[in-house]
């Protein structure tokens, strides 16, 4: 269930030696999951190359904001009143992420998480020149800003061969230690045809990040479209399931073992009731999926990670902790304070006692593992985080 009580140990001296400082909750902490926001297209100008920059003047792009629809700005639980600027949506203050998140919670490293409709534009090549426009606006006006700040790549979901491009393009900045992906897709992501993406994030030591929200190519929810935002947001723990599936049993991690999933915003309580399912499923029809030459559930454990904001689960002690018994495993929790949402626990956002033994593992040792360029950059290593590290 869980690693050598020695590697652990380890890695927390590694830290003890490094000097890190401790969180709210006591030991070094890596915060998964903070948002920032494209405040107007009209910001991006400035790093489109000049085709793309006469283009989006030409047909007044500038003037827009392409926010996701499933990430509606004005929707109360999208932002805390005190993490809203005084203008403009929230997550655009660099001021207000460093005292909310990053000091607030004394976070290590926080990862940035910029959920914006320039993946999902319709035109392969106009998204992909959005997405350069806002990978190097986030290591301009954010990374170069904030040290203790790291990213996620934006990528063209349309066109996976234009987004393995863009790693590509973006992997020698290490200040970038994930890819990032939305649940809600025209096709499964397990799909070959976005292989290019796994490829070249592999390569690179880099997690894919599937965080909420769509593309809204197709209805939320399996039974169409619903009225309201809340069928939307909880339609997507089912958005998750349909990725656990076809990531699995399309054969990804056995096509590309050294790479790591993170579910953003999933929730997870889910996760336990799909992979009994899955087991007991794949016993009766491996035959058709001689790739999978284990449990989904076994290598669930070993690829998907998620973050714990927002948790749905009743109150109690030992929720956690059942839950990590139900799946088998320590490792797949990462900590997530989800700045500036409000669809989560607040200040209270590590669902389980910070003296307890899973606290350090979901705030320190798991993201670790998990992210290795973050590792790399503290100058430690894990036991299964030499390979990335290396990068």
């Amino acid at each position: 269930m869980s690693e050598p009580a020695n590697a652990v140990a380890a890695t927390r001296d590694q830290a003890e030696r490094a000097g890190l400082r401790g969180s709210v909750f006591g030991g070094p902490m890596v915060d998964c999951d903070v948002h920032i926001s494209v405040p107007s297209t009209k910001v991006l100008m400035p790093y489109l190359d000049p085709y793309w920059r006469a283009s989006f003047e030409l047909r007044g792009l500038e003037r827009t904001s392409f926010a996701l629809t499933s990430d509606p700005a004005n929707a109360p639980v999208n932002a805390r009143p005190d993490w809203t600027p005084k203008s403009g949506r929230a997550g655009t203050d660099l001021g207000l992420l460093q005292s909310g998140a990053i000091e607030g919670f004394r976070s290590t490293f926080a990862i940035a998480n910029c959920i914006w409709g320039g993946p999902a534009m319709a035109s392969e090549d106009m998204s992909a020149a959005a997405c350069r426009a806002a990978n190097d606006w986030i290591a301009a006006e954010w990374l170069d800003r904030e040290p203790r700040l790291r990213a996620s790549i934006m990528v063209p979901m349309g066109n996976p061969d234009l987004a393995a491009e863009e790693i590509e393009r973006r992997a020698s900045d290490p200040r970038f230690v994930q890819v990032s992906l939305l649940a809600a897709t025209i096709a499964p992501l397990g799909k070959r045809n976005y292989w290019p993406i796994y490829r070249a994030a592999e390569k690179h030591g880099l997690p894919i990040g599937i965080h909420a929200g769509s593309t809204l190519d197709h209805a939320p929810s399996t039974a169409g479209w619903g009225s309201y935002f809340i069928e939307d947001y909880v339609a997507q723990a089912a958005a998750f399931e349909s990725q656990t599936l076809s990531l699995v049993a399309e054969g990804v991690f056995s096509k590309f073992p050294d790479l790591k999933v993170v579910f953003i915003e999933s929730g997870v309580t889910w996760m336990p009731a799909c992979l009994w399912r899955f087991d007991k499923t794949w016993r009766g029809t491996r035959a058709e999926t001689p790739w999978l030459t284990r449990a989904p559930s076994e290598i669930v454990r070993d690829h998907i990670r998620l973050t714990v904001q927002p948790f749905d689960a009743p109150d109690g002690a030992a929720r956690l902790e059942r839950y990590v018994e139900q799946i088998g495993s320590d490792r797949t929790l990462l900590f997530s304070s989800d700045f500036p949402h409000w669809h989560y626990d607040g200040l209270d956002a590590l669902p389980v006692a910070d003296t307890s033994p899973l606290a350090a593992r979901i705030l320190f040792d798991n993201p670790l593992e998990t992210y290795g360029r973050i590792a790399g950059a503290l100058g430690l290593k894990t036991s299964l985080t030499s390979k990335e590290s290396a990068q």
